[in-house]
């Protein structure tokens, strides 16, 4: 890994202070507040430091206030319940005494199951077909990756977008998207850290599914945008340091709210997540 890039495993390895009180910190960055993917992944770290055997497979999470990047975060852990085949677990995220984040997360000890299906994943070009070097290619690339943190080279992701020009304001008539996304460094070999590493990354880009439809970007300075709330369901099992594909859309949008969602795939066609956010979309007056 570089010594530019973002260390993603730092990032959610939050730091135990007491039995259920974990604490949290931001990498160096520019930004005003706290990545909403990362107050995500590190809720999601605390609450599976106090559960043995068994890895989440759903969260639903609530986000209060923008979060200050230069200070810590504390992310309290109650236990709700612990059932034969599922563990509860709600982590309160403060800062100086103030709410900022708020989860639910579930455990399931795993089972068998007489239904097995799933949706089939989108016909887009492979993760190879959209190399740097190809992206290099496009004209409107240096400009792009300006406006986009996630494509900056320390990104603690590697991103592939299938279509590039939506980030320059190129309509997208039905809204969908596709991304591929990859861990830059590779993870050690444990199910819960490649779980909240994908929770870190499944904030990103979901409510450009709203502008998209429209030929403009989250990044444009007459649109104000922030994520309300996120859920997530875990399917089956994946590594986050191998391509994933995140094809995303927003079936609604209305009253300065917009409702997104996503699937994520790996390159086999399995489907592995589903994502689903609302935020607030507004434009400047």
């Amino acid at each position: 890994m570089s010594k530019d890039v973002i260390d993603l495993r730092v990032i959610l390895n939050v730091e135990q202070i007491e039995a259920n009180m974990f604490r949290g910190h931001s990498p160096s960055s520019s930004s005003q507040r706290v990545f909403g993917g990362q107050l995500v992944g590190q809720a999601m770290m605390a609450a599976s430091r106090t559960v043995k055997h068994r890895l989440a497979n759903s969260l639903q999470g609530n986000f209060i206030q923008g979060g200050n990047p230069q200070m810590p975060i504390l992310y309290r852990v109650t236990n709700l319940r612990d059932g034969k085949s599922y563990s509860i677990r709600r982590v309160s995220a403060r800062q100086q005494g103030r709410s900022i984040f708020s989860m639910v997360v579930s455990f399931h000890a795993g089972e068998q199951s007489a239904f097995d299906h799933q949706d089939k994943m989108p016909d887009v070009p492979s993760p190879e077909k959209l190399t740097s070097h190809e992206l290099l290619k496009e004209p409107s690339f240096p400009e792009m990756q300006k406006r986009v943190p996630a494509l900056q080279p320390n990104c603690p992701f590697r991103l592939r977008p299938v279509e590039i020009a939506r980030y320059l304001g190129e309509e997208i008539g039905d809204g969908r998207i596709h991304i591929w996304i990859k861990a830059a460094a590779k993870l050690p070999d444990d199910p819960a850290l490649h779980m909240c590493a994908l929770a870190y990354a499944s904030d990103w880009s979901l409510l450009d599914t709203v502008m998209a439809r429209y030929g403009r970007t989250l990044y444009d300075a007459r649109m104000m945008a922030a994520s309300l709330n996120h859920a997530i369901w875990f399917h089956r099992p994946f590594l986050a340091d191998d391509w994933l594909l995140f094809a995303q859309d927003s079936p609604s949008a209305e009253g300065g709210r917009g409702f997104t969602r996503g699937l994520i795939f790996k390159e086999d066609g399995t489907l592995v997540a589903s994502v689903a956010q609302e935020g607030s979309i507004r434009v400047r007056r």
